[in-house]
């Protein structure tokens, strides 16, 4: 009998998924090319959208000579707002439906590649920010209209947002770190040059890094696209579980982490550490960009959402902020465990891509909770949710944000309840 088929013969179980991509270009000086490969794209007027910190890097210029010398047009956007809420989400889509730009191009961490996603949707299909954010938070409507080219240049090795279909943002009012999801924000191409993450601080570097990490097992142990029910081919969402795609994606990515992450953090300038780096973001991307992410970013959001007086070193120190990697990676020891039962072999097998040198543990359900949390504590993450200002007391809020965010917790290989999650977060008080 065919994969999802019952006995009456009617199919109720997905056998179909999804995997997309945009195009790649990859290596040290990359950046200096986009003009040309904006060119190729058909685009005359160019908006570089970036934040002040990459621009006081040169990154940025050196993009809008590139496009100039192309014969294109390049005006820049310097407003992104680092961590970007609902408020700058939303003035950079009035910023971009006030111009005449045919294309944006981002040059940025995913602050910058998320911002220039919502310009995008904003400025061709109209409406407002939360007709398109995700339910419950949101309407959770599709684009209308056909999207502008968008050309992703990460100046990071964390967030993968050349890869993906998401921009996420903090709604301030409800203190709540939420998204929007569509295979049409995907970027229409990935311009990766590793050089331009030479000057991040190890901090930065540290907490980009664990991002990837998190993308990677997650996407590896999400739900497999067969445990969905069947979906009509206009119902098909941009996370459709693990599926054999991503699963070499992520797979490579974990490997490229665990041979290089160290030394990026400890050697910032070690060429083939920024490349492997680089080259596992972008991989990660290509995995959780279509199988999706569950439980420890499910529990991110709430951490950096209510987050009280946590400055981060490395870090802009005006307000207090969980960096996205940080926030992700805090819970990551306990969730792997909770997921382990579902595949224990996959599980295993991940901790011994990232540590094939890692001793086996008598109990195999501690394996890849061990590996992750030693990687973490070699890199300076912080030690738990306790280094953030967090309690037990605050457990109940934590796990009520969490709970909103059912997009992701759907992603995860077995049910997340609420006590599940309040377990998840008291084992990440402190993770060593």
């Amino acid at each position: 009998m065919p994969s999802g088929a019952s006995e009456s013969g009617s199919v109720s179980t997905e056998t179909v998924f999804t995997w997309g991509a945009p195009p790649l270009k990859f290596g040290p000086g990359a950046l200096d090319e986009v003009g040309f490969d904006l060119a190729g794209l058909g685009v005359e007027r160019v908006l570089i959208v970036t934040d002040k910190g990459v621009a006081s890097t040169g990154a940025p210029v050196r993009a809008a000579a590139a496009v100039r010398a192309a014969g294109l047009s390049a005006d820049v956007y310097d407003e992104v707002h680092v961590e970007p809420t609902d408020v700058s989400f939303q003035a950079a889509g009035e910023h971009a439906r006030g111009g005449r730009w045919d294309c944006f191009l981002a040059v940025g961490g995913g602050s910058s590649i998320d911002t220039a996603k919502a310009m995008n949707l904003l400025s061709t299909s109209g409406g407002e920010l939360m007709d398109y954010v995700n339910k419950p938070v949101g309407k959770g409507l599709a684009p209308t209209a056909p999207l502008k080219a968008l050309v992703a240049v990460p100046t990071t090795a964390g967030t993968g947002a050349e890869s993906t279909p998401v921009c996420i943002m903090d709604v301030l009012g409800l203190k709540v770190k939420t998204g929007i999801s569509h295979p049409r924000l995907r970027p229409s191409l990935a311009v990766v040059d590793p050089t331009l993450t030479y000057t991040l601080p190890p901090a930065v570097t540290a907490a980009t890094g664990l991002d990837v990490l998190c993308h990677a097992l997650e996407s590896y142990t999400a739900r497999p696209y067969t445990a969905y029910r069947k979906h009509a081919p206009d119902t098909r969402v941009a996370y459709c579980g693990s599926n054999p795609v991503s699963d070499v994606w992520a797979e490579r990515a974990l490997a490229l982490i665990g041979r290089s992450l160290r030394r990026a953090v400890l050697i910032g300038t070690d060429p083939s550490a920024r490349a492997d780096m680089m080259l596992a973001a972008t991989f990660a991307g290509m995995g959780f960009g279509n199988a999706g992410v569950h439980i420890p970013h499910a529990c991110a959001y709430p951490i950096a959402g209510r987050v009280r007086d946590y400055r981060p070193p490395g870090y802009p120190q005006e307000e207090a902020i969980v960096p996205h990697g940080q926030a992700v990676a805090a819970t990551a020891p306990a969730a792997f465990r909770f997921t382990f039962p579902t595949d224990p072999e996959r599980h295993v097998r991940a901790a011994r891509l990232l540590a094939p040198d890692a001793p086996l543990l008598d109990d195999p359900r501690e394996q890849l909770t061990a590996v992750v949390t030693a990687l973490m504590r070699d890199i300076g993450a912080p030690a738990g949710l306790a280094t953030f200002g967090y309690s037990a007391a605050d457990i109940p809020d934590l796990v009520e944000g969490t709970r909103k965010q059912q997009r992701l917790l759907a992603v995860a290989p077995t049910a997340v309840d609420a006590d599940a999650l309040a377990r998840i977060f008291t084992q990440s008080m402190a993770n060593w």
